[in-house]
């Protein structure tokens, strides 16, 4: 939680902001994503960073990996018929990696998309333990490097969140 702010005020601060998120097909991405368009429908939009090949293949990952969940069936309860159209106005995929420089966006995507962030939480990282080195460092090391530089493209930041994963000792 934002020191100082209770669950309300939290809730409002989230209000028509757009927000990157990325690692929403993870754990608590999805519940976050959830979460956010549950106590905030107000949300402006939420940027969903997503590996994938093309913008389709990330929108099905949206639908199978984050609001296919049963985590989304009060959310799919309150808006009824409308839902996809909903998560269609408040979601948008953002092909792209954190382990690449500028998510692999190229520089006019990359300009147009950076001036619209007011809030940025980053979740994306392997929670495998057993992951080889390299590439557990290219996610959870090179992964923040770049959420961090890309941070410092946004105009409008108001706020960079980071959740860090766990550390086995």
């Amino acid at each position: 939680m934002i020191a100082g702010m209770d669950a309300d005020s939290v809730a409002g601060y989230f209000r028509s902001k757009s927000i990157l998120i990325t690692g929403s097909t993870g754990f608590l991405g999805k519940v976050l994503v959830e979460k956010i368009l549950r106590v905030q429908p107000d949300v402006k939009k939420l940027f969903l960073l997503i590996r994938a090949p093309d913008v389709e293949s990330a929108k099905l990952r949206i639908q199978t990996e984050v609001t296919g969940r049963e985590i989304f069936r009060v959310l799919k309860e309150n808006h009824g018929v409308g839902f996809d159209n909903f998560i269609e106005e408040k979601i948008c995929p953002l092909v792209g990696n954190i382990m690449k420089e500028n998510f692999g966006l190229d520089n006019s995507q990359l300009k147009e998309f950076s001036k619209d962030i007011d809030i940025i939480i980053s979740g994306a990282a392997t929670t495998n333990f057993f992951e080889r080195y390299d590439v557990a460092f290219d996610t959870n090391v090179l992964g923040a490097k770049h959420v961090c530089t890309f941070a410092k493209k946004c105009p409008k930041l108001k706020m960079l969140l980071h959740v860090s994963t766990g550390a086995k000792s």
